[in-house]
């Protein structure tokens, strides 16, 4: 291929990449078709500075770590809060450790997500991952002690029902196990399921005849399991009211009808249509349901995407609380008969129309009451024990299907000192059975048939495809290395973000303005040319933004418009390379090739210095700061590849046309041939 069809086929190359690239940059691409769809969709994803997001911090609890280890535990701690926050896709997590006094604190940035208890929700709720065997014979044998001590003690109290309280008391004072209350006046819906029915059909004074078995409720055990209690009562009924009144205040309600419009990634959405698509459709619903006259059921049956939509939208009475933050204010703000203008939530985009409002109101309702003592004798009625193998010795989990069935599994594989776990536990319990519990639940119980010693278990259970792989990704996240406890926690708005936004990209327009004109009025036609390059430079850099899924931050409109400056500093080079091999009375086609060969190992030393600073960046640094090593990287290879063949090209292209000619266009003051 000669050189000139070389030139020409990079030209077009060139073109294509700088179409496609605008096509992806664009915010909507006409046409409602698959291909003008996946345009559309694209999009910069930004971070929590630019749009707002969710800021926790959380105190970590290290009064049982020993001194020389708390640092480092607070850092897995931190490690461990960045892997869940990526597992539900958050993009570009800040978490950072600060060391007040001597307290540890951890701070937890999320950007995108509104919903300050759903950011919490995706911290703290990492399942808890155990292996149980069942106790032994004289485990049991304690339990049934419980019961004796119990059914000893009912019998003295029925013996002396004046003495109930005195032996209640010391009792409870003489064991852990035993509890003793007075409980005050309940309602009978409020009063604890296991003995509700018993206590009413007592009479005042009366003890109970029999022990009842019951829950007080859940605690924590010293392996941080959440158990609950569960033993034998003795009650005695202390007094009973008929038909008291009572005053019970009704909180304000609210009627209203909705139209959604979901879109593809909303909470519980089933549609295809993109967020911008969803955003256009609210807006020209929301002029018809304005329009006087305007039948909104029927505009809700035929728009919206709620379960409501066959009911004309109609969701009943709601009180606050009940509804997303968001569409609560909305709706408490109108007046009836109004329609709210379009209110984004986690579900979409909601039109609101209040048809009727329930003001606060106070009434009087008539209960019975009771009044009653009891002493409670904890006693645990979970035939399984901890054998010390959890999440936490857990190295990785991933999903795979059974041969048989086609069912997806989850296969766990632990780390030195489970495997050492799991064999000992499997070598003891040949032939019975092993639990899997998970979130104090149990998902499997297999039988041991011999001793496993390779570290592997597997998980089965009625597991969609999508709940396997989440599973996976929440064991894979780890348990805390230590407690923490939530101090703060606040939405965080856009606007300060977009103000330092607006500002930073009015620093770089203007810079890349003031560059141009250098450029121009330096070297004249290859400045322009240049121009020309940085422009598709840029737009090739946003859409490998969109493309690849890059998070925008502060500190990443740093790194690109940096990285704009690389790209002007790899010009000059070649341009006065050019230069001077012109001034050698070169052909002008031979000056640009000879230019960038010659301009070519001091661009590439350099580049690859910055390139090497942007890795250490990236790979050792924190969320903010791989960030702007990574924006900063991408911009220095793009801006390699828009010197060396978007400038080389053009300058070529050129070089072939009349303009050959004209020296002084070319920034030369001698007339050269």
């Amino acid at each position: 291929m000669s050189n000139r069809k070389k030139v020409w086929v990079s030209l077009a190359l060139i073109l294509l990449l700088t179409v496609f690239s605008g096509l992806v940059d664009w915010p909507k691409v006409p046409g409602d078709n698959a291909v003008s769809k996946w345009f559309t969709n694209q999009k910069i994803n930004l971070g929590l500075d630019l749009q707002g997001g969710t800021h926790l911090v959380y105190q970590a609890d290290t009064s049982e770590i020993p001194s020389d280890q708390k640092e480092s535990s607070v850092e897995g701690v931190r490690d461990v809060i960045e892997r869940r926050v990526n597992v539900f896709g958050v993009s570009e997590p800040v978490v950072q450790t600060n060391k007040i006094g001597e307290k540890w604190r951890v701070i937890v940035e999320l950007p995108g997500v509104k919903d300050v208890n759903e950011a919490i929700k995706m911290i703290g709720e990492t399942p808890l991952l155990e292996f149980k065997e069942q106790k032994s014979q004289a485990e049991e044998v304690e339990k049934e002690s419980i019961r004796k001590d119990a059914e000893l003690t009912l019998g003295n109290i029925l013996a002396d029902t004046e003495g109930f309280t005195r032996m209640a008391q010391e009792k409870a004072e003489g064991s852990d196990g035993v509890v003793y209350k007075e409980e005050e006046y309940k309602f009978n819906d409020e009063i604890n399921a296991s003995i509700r029915d018993v206590v009413w059909d007592m009479e005042v004074g009366a003890i109970s005849q029999e022990l009842l078995n019951g829950n007080e409720g859940y605690t924590i055990d010293k392996n941080g399991q959440v158990v609950l209690k569960e033993g034998f009562y003795i009650v005695r009924m202390d007094d009973k009211q008929k038909d008291v009144e009572r005053e019970i205040k009704n909180e304000k309600e609210v009627k209203a009808s909705h139209i959604l419009i979901a879109y593809d990634g909303a909470d519980k959405s089933q549609v295809t249509r993109s967020k911008k698509e969803a955003e256009t459709l609210a807006g020209e619903v929301l002029v018809k349901a304005q329009e006087e006259n305007a039948d909104f059921a029927k505009l809700a049956e035929e728009y919206s995407d709620g379960p409501s939509a066959t009911e004309g939208g109609d969701l009943g009475f709601f009180k606050k609380g009940q509804m997303a933050t968001e569409f609560e204010e909305a709706s408490f703000a109108l007046e009836v008969g109004h329609t709210s203008e379009v209110v984004e939530t986690a579900f979409g985009f909601h039109i609101i129309k209040v048809n009727e409002i329930k003001e606060e109101s106070t009434e009087i309702k008539i209960e019975d009451q009771a009044k009653f003592s009891h002493m409670f004798f904890e006693v645990s009625f979970d035939p399984w024990k901890l054998t010390g193998l959890s999440g936490k010795q857990l190295e990785t989990s991933m999903v795979e299907f059974n041969q048989t069935t086609g069912e997806p599994r989850i296969t766990l594989k632990f780390d030195d000192e489970g495997k050492d776990l799991f064999a000992e536990i499997t070598e003891r319990n040949i032939n019975k059975p092993v639990a899997i519990f998970l979130d104090n639940e149990s998902i499997s119980i297999p039988t041991v048939n011999e001793k496993i010693s390779g570290g592997e278990a597997i998980i089965t259970g009625t597991f969609t495809l999508d709940e396997a792989k989440l599973l996976a990704q929440r064991l894979r996240a780890g348990a805390l290395p230590v407690p923490i406890e939530i101090l703060s926690q606040q939405n965080i708005g856009p606007s300060l973000g977009k103000v330092s936004l607006d500002k930073s990209l009015l620093a770089g327009l203007v810079g890349l303005l003031l560059v141009a004109l250098f450029m121009i009025a330096f070297y004249r036609l290859p400045g322009l040319l240049s121009v020309f390059a940085l422009l598709i430079y840029g737009l090739v850099l946003f859409a490998l933004f969109q493309l690849t899924g890059v998070t925008l931050t502060l500190a990443g409109v740093a790194g690109l418009i940096l990285s704009i400056g690389m790209a002007v500093d790899a010009n000059v080079l070649i341009f006065e390379r050019f230069k001077e091999e012109r001034a050698l009375g070169k052909p002008i086609s031979d000056a640009i090739s000879d230019g960038f060969t010659r301009a070519w190992p001091s661009i590439r030393d350099g580049n690859m210095s910055t390139l090497i600073t942007c890795f250490i960046l990236y790979y050792f640094g924190t969320s903010l700061i791989r960030g702007f090593g990574l924006t900063l990287g991408i911009g220095i290879l793009l801006s390699m590849f828009s010197s060396m063949v978007v400038t080389k090209t053009f300058l070529n292209l050129v070089s072939e046309s009349g303009l050959r000619k004209l020296n002084w266009i070319w920034g030369f003051k001698k007339n050269l041939k």
